[in-house]
């Protein structure tokens, strides 16, 4: 085992997944075969409450960071700014516009386009920072504790937002950054709570479930809080951030109450489904605290890690790309109002949604059954939510003006990203269960940096001057991104459990190894994975 790139989509020459020695160690487990021990029939069993709870955590956490987006223009007096931005009206508007358009927002701040640009992108500031040490504190001390402060802290700064933007727009570029930072550890501390959670043969569809949860949450705020900032109570737009906030601190509560960090310390769990996991993670990889010492030279020099990293950057420029971007196409170059676009754009996340479901699934049935690798299902499916997502802008480019042709291609584009949840997203705890929320933090924080780039980029590219041509060259540029970077990771991606993940055993332990031909316990588990 080491961590030497691969061939294509098997971690070693031979490339069967039956034989013995790589089964003990290509998933980052002792074997991927079901133990002896039968789980329990129990109707609601302990760890589908963990991934029910992380799911609506995540959920929230994505309300909470994206509804600042729809609530900032009922926010800005919109009659006081002025973009300079010249569009080329080369679309023919639909036929029978509205005779009684909307008028703009007179909202009670007057922030010009640069001041609403910093507002937007400081939360980004804070969440990069806390990516790593998120992971690596849950794997210290526990990821409830740290997914559970990190929501409860960014609800509670989500509440305090309406008041600080009031006080000034320093004081709520800061509550921003704050927020950033509470959120910032959630996404790695849920990546090392699964890994000491779910058996290897569920680790896809728990990934789906759980991680799903933020398109879940970016579908339901979006409308929500479009709806809040129009109703009069309150002002309107405050009411989009109490809500959302509110429901985080009740969250928090009940996080609190009912889990655990692992089945070893969960004092409810039934005893058939504490030895299930136990038995299908092995003797150690279901603790729930690591303080060894953190490999950063062997990780840093981890080829497969770097794949995955680099994949991750290339699927974060087309998220963020088809996030920040795609609504301003649909609005000033296909002309849609701004009601049928903040439905129209939520599609692709509604779609996204309902697919990882099905794609992770699969997966774990290919890999159970056999027809696939642990390294062939992820580079599979990984490219499923590359190629075909790039396929769909490219699609979009090649669509011009047909607004309907765009509709269908990115709905049926968004479908695909769902495959992520199978691919890269789960192949930190392949290589290292034990630091597996940290390595997920390293890349996840990386990957949000890449994906911060492309609005800039974008917006040089469009330079004030919106055309169809330039348009195009954007959606070019991102399939472009998305692709050069999953060839780089089929060809370097791997899911062989590292030497690094291997704790130091003592020398009498190695010698009782030999002699009974086994092979040492891997201290790990499994996991799961932005987004």
């Amino acid at each position: 085992m080491s961590d030497e790139p691969s061939d294509f989509l098997d971690d070693n020459n031979a490339g069967l997944i039956n034989a013995s020695r790589n089964r003990e160690t290509a998933y980052g487990t002792t074997s991927l075969s079901q133990p002896s021990v039968v789980d329990t029939n129990d109707t609601i069993k302990a760890r589908f409450v963990v991934g029910f709870m992380g799911f609506l955590g995540l959920a929230l956490v994505y309300a909470m960071r994206v509804n600042l987006s729809v609530a900032i223009v009922a926010m800005v007096n919109s009659t006081t700014t002025d973009d300079n931005t010249t569009i080329s009206d080369v679309c023919p508007r639909p036929p029978s516009p509205d005779p009684n358009p909307e008028p703009k927002s007179r909202g009670e701040f007057d922030w010009d386009e640069r001041t609403q640009g910093l507002i937007l992108g400081s939360f980004f500031y804070g969440y990069v920072l806390t990516q790593v040490p998120g992971g690596r504190l849950a794997e210290q001390y526990g990821g409830k504790r740290i997914f559970g402060w990190g929501i409860f802290f960014t609800a509670l700064f989500t509440i305090l937002s309406p008041p600080a933007a009031r006080m000034g727009q320093g004081y709520f570029i800061f509550i921003r950054i704050l927020e950033g930072l509470g959120e910032g550890v959630t996404f790695p501390s849920m990546c090392a709570m699964l890994a000491r959670w779910i058996p290897p043969l569920e680790r896809n569809t728990y990934a789906a479930a759980v991680y799903s949860g933020s398109n879940f949450g970016t579908i339901i705020a979006m409308p929500l809080s479009g709806y809040l900032a129009s109703v009069t109570w309150m002002g309107g737009w405050p009411l989009a951030f109490y809500v959302f906030g509110g429901l985080g601190i009740i969250w928090s509560i009940v996080w609190w109450l009912v889990i655990y960090d692992s089945p070893s310390t969960h004092p409810k769990i039934s005893p058939q489904e504490r030895d299930y996991i136990q038995a299908c993670l092995g003797p150690e990889n279901a603790q729930s605290k690591d303080d060894s010492d953190f490999p950063w030279v062997e990780i840093f020099s981890c080829t497969p890690f770097w794949a995955i990293m680099v994949t991750q950057c290339g699927m974060a420029w087309a998220f963020y790309t088809q996030l920040t971007e795609m609504p301003t196409y649909m609005s000033n170059i296909l002309h849609f109002s701004l009601q049928a676009n903040s439905v129209l754009t939520s599609v692709p996340y509604l779609t996204s949604w309902i697919s990882s479901l099905c794609f992770s699934r699969v997966a774990d049935w290919l890999i159970a059954k056999e027809y696939l690798t642990p390294v062939a299902s992820f580079k599979i499916f990984n490219s499923f939510a590359s190629i075909v997502p790039s396929i769909g802008f490219i699609g979009a480019a090649l669509a011009g003006c047909d607004r309907q042709a765009v509709i269908i291609i990115m709905g049926i584009s968004g479908a695909f990203v769902g495959a992520q949840y199978a691919g890269n997203q789960m192949n930190h705890v392949a290589l290292s269960p034990r630091y597996a929320g940290t390595m997920y933090g390293m890349t996840n924080g990386v990957a949000n940096l890449c994906g911060f780039l492309a609005p800039y980029t974008i917006g040089s590219i469009i330079d004030k001057n919106e055309t169809v041509w330039r348009w195009q060259l954007v959606f070019f540029l991102a399939a472009a991104v998305n692709i050069t970077t999953n060839i780089v990771y089929v060809f370097l991606g791997s899911a062989e459990e590292q030497p690094f993940n291997r704790p130091h055993p003592h020398p009498k332990q190695n010698y009782d190894a030999e002699i009974d031909g086994q092979t040492e316990p891997l201290l790990g588990t499994p996991e799961v994975v932005y987004r």
